[in-house]
């Protein structure tokens, strides 16, 4: 289906649409687009109708393969003051893009419901009666509650100038305490051997080196130390570094990998391109750093996007959900009934650590936990069911012989 046509054309809310025929490149391709969406109804994605969008869209395709429909790039609608403002104080202090568009997301939520205009005269009240509604009405869980409230407590403190306090009254979302899914290790090693070529590279570093998704897929050719036998973790969660191993097992494939990597940015380089993504202002700082091989991302996309701000055709790093896509495959040609996905293997890392024997404090600093409490969920390993200890049905003489059906 490669050689049908990708055909875009406005659709309602400022939007593009964006009929997508179906093959694993192009859909890896679309995936880097800062705000598309999926339409599962109307079964096509949508991008943002925002200048420069059609010469993106024919940057990741071939030019020719991009056909036009309709009348593109309506003026688009400006953000409310208080959306371009709390967009201000995130980038400001340095929020990761996903918590930026978290906050957004509810504030515009909280704005729909009680009026932009009242904001300076809202407070407790009105943010309580807000959250009480998504637990009461939209039944969000827990964790989506607090997020809900720390976006709008960071809207008030930032944008309004408003310390709103403590709010009373606000009826809570239940938190379930749940235990992580393990993986045993027969059960890692059949998963992994149903994948390929990336995914299964990045799979053995997400369990070998107890890595998160994103900080698998983040990662920067500076931050693999082969002598050290360590990766560094830039920037993790919490805005946190730290150092965790790099297993044995990957480092000949991953040299390797990474050799393929340098011919591909070789290439880049001399048709004019080789340019990644630097955090903070960096790019400013170091103008040439872009271009230089430590900072190039380890597992790089297959294609390239232009930054809307700069105009720059730069390579993204490969999407989260080819991975998490790639694995699902795997864990289900495996075998394994489990829902297992990718953070698994994370939580199966830290499991294996401390049946090992190795100390809490350990696995706490390879993960990057903040505090030793939550690493403590992993203690439920050693319980072996019963915290270790015998049942007394073991004991009994003969107890088998009781069920010869069995």
């Amino acid at each position: 289906m490669d050689h049908l046509p990708i055909r875009v054309g406005p659709i309602e809310g400022g939007r593009l649409a964006v009929s997508l025929p179906y093959s694993q490149e192009r859909l890896s391709r679309i995936k880097t687009v800062s705000g598309r969406r999926w339409d599962a109804d109307k079964k096509v994605w949508s991008v943002p109708d925002r200048p420069g969008m059609l010469a993106e869209l024919k940057a990741l395709f071939a030019p020719e393969e991009v056909l036009v429909e309709g009348i593109l790039q309506a003026p688009p609608t400006p953000e409310p003051a208080a959306i371009a403002r709390l967009r201000t104080a995130l980038r400001l202090k340095h929020y990761s893009r996903k918590t930026e568009d978290a906050y957004v997301g509810w504030a515009r939520r909280f704005l729909a419901a009680e009026g932009e205009a009242r904001l300076p005269d809202m407070g407790p009240e009105e943010v309580g009666r807000f959250l009480s509604r998504l637990a009461e009405e939209d039944g969000v869980s827990a964790s989506t509650q607090n997020q809900a409230l720390n976006a709008l407590l960071f809207l008030f403190r930032e944008v309004v100038g408003k310390d709103i306090g403590l709010l009373e009254g606000v009826v809570r979302a239940k938190r379930p305490r749940r235990l992580p899914v393990v993986l045993s290790r027969e059960e890692v090693v059949a998963i992994v051997s149903k994948l390929d070529g990336t995914p299964r590279l990045m799979s053995m570093l997400l369990y070998g080196a107890g890595l998160r998704l994103m900080e698998c897929c983040t990662l920067r050719v500076k931050d693999i130390d082969f002598d050290q036998r360590q990766v560094v973790i830039r920037g993790g969660k919490g805005d946190k570094d730290r150092y965790t191993m790099l297993p044995t097992a990957v480092v000949e494939p991953l040299r390797a990998h990474l050799a393929r990597v340098r011919e591909q940015h070789q290439k880049d380089l001399a048709r004019g391109l080789g340019l990644v993504e630097l955090p903070g202002a960096l790019a400013k700082k170091y103008p040439n750093a872009m271009r230089e091989w430590g900072w190039q991302w380890v597992f790089p996309a297959t294609s390239h996007y232009i930054d809307r701000e700069t105009g720059e055709h730069r390579r993204h790093h490969l999407h989260e959900t080819v991975l998490q896509r790639a694995f699902k495959e795997a864990r289900l040609k495996a075998g394994v009934s489990k829902p297992a996905g990718c953070h698994t293997l994370r939580h199966s890392f830290a499991t294996h650590l401390m049946e090992d024997g190795y100390d809490i404090r350990t696995v706490q600093e390879l993960l990057g936990h903040k505090d030793v409490s939550t690493t403590m969920i992993y203690t439920h390993v050693l319980n072996r069911g019963g915290r270790g200890v015998l049942s007394p049905a073991d004991k009994l003489g003969g107890f088998s012989s009781m069920f010869p059906d069995f």
